[in-house]
């Protein structure tokens, strides 16, 4: 029990280790408005003057968050011709690892209780 207790244990470091900079990512209010605004889209994608438009954010300051989340595995983007369209993935982001952690905390603490 104690070995189990001890691998769980190294695994949820391992997580947070895995995990630091999409969770600081989805910390920031701003980023969790664009990011709102991608799950509302069609997920096939939006294009940086669209989310500029719908959250009342300069596109500069779109590009940077959008920079940060992609950078830390939230978001990804697809180009077609010169346009980027950013998106948000299951398979191709950090959505499941975050997912992983936050059922290994959760199942560690109901171990304890």
């Amino acid at each position: 029990m104690e070995k189990e207790c001890e691998a769980r244990l190294q695994d949820i470091v391992y997580g947070f280790r895995n995990c630091r900079n999409a969770f600081t990512a989805i910390g920031d209010e701003t980023r969790q408005l664009i990011l709102l605004v991608l799950l509302e889209s069609d997920l096939s994608g939006i294009r940086v003057g669209e989310i500029a438009e719908k959250t009342h954010l300069t596109r500069p300051s779109v590009s940077h968050h959008l920079r940060i989340l992609k950078d830390a595995g939230i978001v990804n983007m697809r180009k077609e011709g010169t346009k980027n369209y950013y998106y948000v993935s299951l398979d191709e982001t950090q959505w499941k690892n975050m997912t992983d952690l936050i059922n290994l905390i959760y199942e560690s603490i109901r171990h304890i209780h």
